[in-house]
């Protein structure tokens, strides 16, 4: 008979760098109070900061961490201040960094940040989307203050650099609906392929300079430039592109001391975009973040927007996240990996 009052977690318990050494283990399953929702997870995808919290997980720390941001599932437990989700309800979202994560068969999440999982996909394609889909849409619309409105955007390009990655992905087809020329950043066959897919207008290589590429294209610069990868790599060329009066949105903080003065004179803007800010400070406007994915899933179910799921792995077990932890550290890896299905 099920032991309804313990679940399965898949977690680490000591710090390091790479994969992580993944145990799965019994813990008690969670109660839904105030506004959570307790979600039976059917899928979940792996996201850099999944890894980067294995890094950085204190010495001292000896407790179970579970990783797992983007889950895709269904409530079966609401608490009593729910008032946007109900019991049966198809979900998805990405959770908060000052929570346990998604790799469990249970998860424990603000309603706030939860969205309604769009009717024309299933869990893992889902599953594929909330993180980056958050990411790219705060550092458009509220970071960089891009209008909504096509319209409003004729005649404006955008730089995408590393879109062929989970964000990029989403970010390039964002871009498009918004009305903006697309120039996105990738290297390889595949990966340029991937890009063009998604909505790119144009496609040039991070690895080489910036400037004489765009000039290629007619352009003297750009007025928005969105950097997926490690800002302190791009620095340079950023400076030299940037139109003045440019905005500039890292999803990375700069690791050394950045000379920013030719920004400066060109009175450019430099943003960070973090979306896990707003759960983990509780913020007043956390409901933002529903409200997004919400008119996100409808945009999928109108067919505007796609998932960004490339590869799908079942089921949902150490070897499997192992495996899917050893492709994101890579660093090749091309739009999302899912796990589905815990067995």
């Amino acid at each position: 008979m099920l032991n309804q009052k313990m679940m399965r977690a898949i977690g680490y318990y000591e710090p390091g760098e790479g994969v992580p050494p993944f145990q799965e283990v019994e813990v008690e399953r969670p109660k839904a109070s105030g506004r959570d929702l307790l979600v039976a997870v059917k899928a979940v995808s792996v996201n850099p900061s999944d890894w980067r919290s294995h890094k950085d997980k204190k010495p001292d720390d000896s407790s179970l961490t579970i990783a797992g941001r983007d889950v895709a599932g269904v409530v079966v437990e609401a608490g009593p201040d729910c008032n946007i989700f109900k019991v049966g309800d198809e979900v998805y979202y990405s959770g908060s960094i000052i929570r346990p994560g998604g790799f469990s068969e249970f998860h424990l999440v603000d309603e706030r940040i939860v969205g309604k999982k769009p009717k024309s996909l299933d869990f893992a394609q889902a599953a594929a989307l909330p993180l980056t889909t958050i990411t790219a849409w705060e550092a458009y619309y509220e970071r960089l203050g891009i209008s909504k409105n096509p319209s409003d955007n004729e005649g404006k390009s955008i730089l995408i650099i590393g879109a062929a990655g989970g964000v990029g992905s989403i970010a390039t087809q964002l871009a498009k609906l918004a009305g903006l020329t697309v120039i996105a950043t990738a290297s390889r066959p595949e990966s340029i392929k991937w890009t063009k897919e998604h909505g790119a207008d144009h496609v040039i290589d991070h690895h080489r300079p910036l400037e004489p590429q765009l000039k290629e294209l007619g352009l003297v610069g750009v007025p928005y430039i969105f950097v997926l990868n490690n800002p302190d790599q791009h620095l340079n060329e950023m400076k030299k592109v940037i139109l003045p009066q440019g905005k500039i949105c890292s999803i990375l903080p700069f690791e050394q001391p950045a000379e920013l003065g030719e920004l400066f004179i060109k009175s450019v803007t430099f943003a960070w975009e973090l979306m896990y800010t707003r759960s983990a400070f509780q913020t007043d406007d956390m409901i933002e973040q529903h409200r997004l994915l919400n008119e996100v899933s409808n945009l999928v179910d109108a067919g505007k927007v796609r998932t960004t799921m490339k590869e799908l792995i079942k089921p949902i077990n150490s070897g499997n996240l192992k495996e899917a932890f050893h492709k994101s550290l890579s660093g090749s890896t091309i739009g999302k990996i899912v796990l589905e299905g815990f067995e």
